[in-house]
């Protein structure tokens, strides 16, 4: 593991409006980080920039916007060292009303949202022979989970994309790394009518990541009681998952 001195990187989160996002930009900002963020929603940014921080509105959906979005950042900092591409979307879905509207909707916001990112910050990285990218999934990748279809299905592409990519950024001097929360409480963790085991703060969220940036960890998993009960249930056979699942009514959702 190679470590990273956050004191003065240069760090742009892309979808830190709110949730765990907005808590990192303060927690590495706190660390003597210079930091830029990204959203869709502007008046957010400022608040929680307060005037510390560069705001570059961007809709990640939009490839031409986050090339634009990540020029503009390399030019105010000067450069970029790290990226956190955190932008994402959930609704529960349920076959029984199964919308492929929002279901594609996750796909463009969660997936492509996160390829658009690495695009936009892959060339200046590659020239420079160093960076940090990395990809906040969720555990709700590991394996699927009813009512949780397209959220899901969408982290765990996340999780694959870094994964097939790591070896080659690597090669490039370009640290990949995968952040997958458990429950967080955020504005999107808010609407759940369901338990959520081990659910943690924003800020101690972004404490964590920011403690494995600082480490040079490839995978980033918190809480420990649930990164330890989901990556356990990746080794349950089908059958298995399937018996249990199946007891679920209302699935466990969003995980920032």
């Amino acid at each position: 593991m190679t470590k990273v001195q956050l004191t003065n990187s240069r760090v742009w989160i892309i979808g830190a409006s709110s949730g765990i996002g907005a808590a990192l930009a303060q927690e590495l900002l706190s660390r003597g980080a210079k930091v830029a963020i990204s959203a869709r929603r502007a008046e957010l940014l400022e608040q929680v920039s307060a005037g510390r921080m560069t705001t570059v509105p961007v809709d990640v959906v939009d490839a031409d916007s986050v090339v634009a979005a990540a020029q503009e950042v390399r030019e105010a900092l000067g450069g970029l060292d790290i990226a956190v591409l955190c932008a994402g979307t959930w609704e529960q879905i349920t076959l029984a009303e199964l919308d492929p509207e929002s279901f594609a909707r996750h796909l463009e916001v969660n997936v492509m949202g996160a390829v658009h990112g690495v695009a936009a910050v892959l060339p200046g990285m590659t020239a420079q022979g160093s960076g940090v990218i990395a990809i906040v999934a969720s555990v709700a990748g590991y394996r699927g989970i009813p009512g949780s279809m397209a959220y899901g299905a969408s982290k765990a592409a996340q999780i694959n994309f870094a994964e097939a990519i790591r070896p080659e950024a690597r090669r490039r001097g370009i640290r990949v790394v995968t952040v997958n929360p458990g429950f967080v409480r955020t504005p999107m963790t808010s609407r759940n009518t369901f338990p959520m085991p081990f659910l943690i703060d924003a800020d101690t969220a972004a404490r964590s990541i920011a403690a494995g940036l600082a480490g040079g960890r490839q995978e980033i998993v918190f809480p420990l009681p649930m990164a330890v009960m989901m990556k356990l249930a990746r080794l349950l056979p089908v059958r298995v998952w399937t018996f249990l699942t199946g007891r679920l009514t209302k699935s466990a959702g969003p995980r920032g």
